[in-house]
């Protein structure tokens, strides 16, 4: 599968309502200034369900092993994201994106006439408060920025029909869905060109598949879960070892009485 290019920003339709422009006062800083994050502040992450909260480290840490070694790759997780220069209403929180072509560093906020850029991917939980959003305005303002790809999972398969939806953009900048497939074990996946992964409902847990590797990539638990069996077996191996010095220095001990 080719791998896929990091999407430039591109300039967003935005939705046709009024938004009030924001006055000048000697205590308001000028749009132009670059104390940005000072006066787009993050907006905080509101509460979730277990399963939420699962799906997101399921997805965000996942991707974030992935591009690990990578410093032009940017994995977010809940956060606030400013994409409307001077407009401090302008503001969304993706539960996970990806940017390519973004520097990989700390961030408080994402303004995205500073990262000259809008993520490629999003990924959205579905639950009872955020399902409705996803659906209607997100899906909206995500088209409109440009968003190349954008997922919605349903980790209890009680919001969304089917429980597992892709979305990409097609050449006129519209969304149309990603076909999906159902293997014989009953697992839902569909394929992202964007991560060159197939993005997977396996039960309740989203998973990440790599088709190059033939494997799953390991989520966060599945990685403290092999760390804690190859430490286990290289202590194993130092008590054997000692185990044989001990052995050879007692035969060697009784060979010389």
């Amino acid at each position: 599968m080719p791998r896929s290019e990091p999407q430039p920003a591109r300039k967003p339709r935005w939705p046709r309502r009024a938004v009030p422009k924001p006055q000048q006062s000697a205590n308001r800083p000028d749009p132009l200034a670059k104390d940005d994050e000072a006066r787009y502040p993050d907006l905080g992450v509101p509460p979730m369900t277990s399963d939420h909260w699962q799906a997101l480290m399921d997805g965000a840490g996942t991707l974030q092993t992935r591009y690990a070694d990578r410093d032009d790759v940017f994995v977010g997780a809940n956060l606030t994201l400013y994409y409307l220069d001077g407009s401090e209403e302008r503001a969304i929180q993706p539960d996970v994106f990806v940017s390519f072509g973004s520097p990989k560093r700390p961030r408080r906020v994402w303004l995205a006439w500073e990262e000259g850029k809008l993520p490629d991917f999003v990924l959205e939980v579905a639950s009872k408060s955020t399902h409705p959003r996803d659906e209607g305005e997100k899906r909206a303002i995500y088209e409109r920025m440009g968003i190349a790809e954008y997922w919605q999972f349903d980790p209890t398969g009680e919001y969304l029909n089917p429980a597992l939806q892709g979305l990409r953009l097609n050449a006129n900048g519209t969304y149309e869905p990603l076909p999906l497939t159902t293997i014989p074990s009953g697992m839902l996946y569909g394929v992202s060109s964007v991560l060159d992964l197939h993005v997977c409902r396996d039960g309740s847990r989203l998973r990440l598949f790599d088709p190059a590797a033939g494997e799953f990539l390991p989520t966060n638990l599945e990685k403290d879960d092999l760390l804690a069996r190859e430490r286990h077996a290289a202590v194993e191996k130092d008590r054997a070892l000692e185990a044989a010095v001990a052995e050879i220095k007692e035969l060697k001990r009784r060979l010389g009485e």
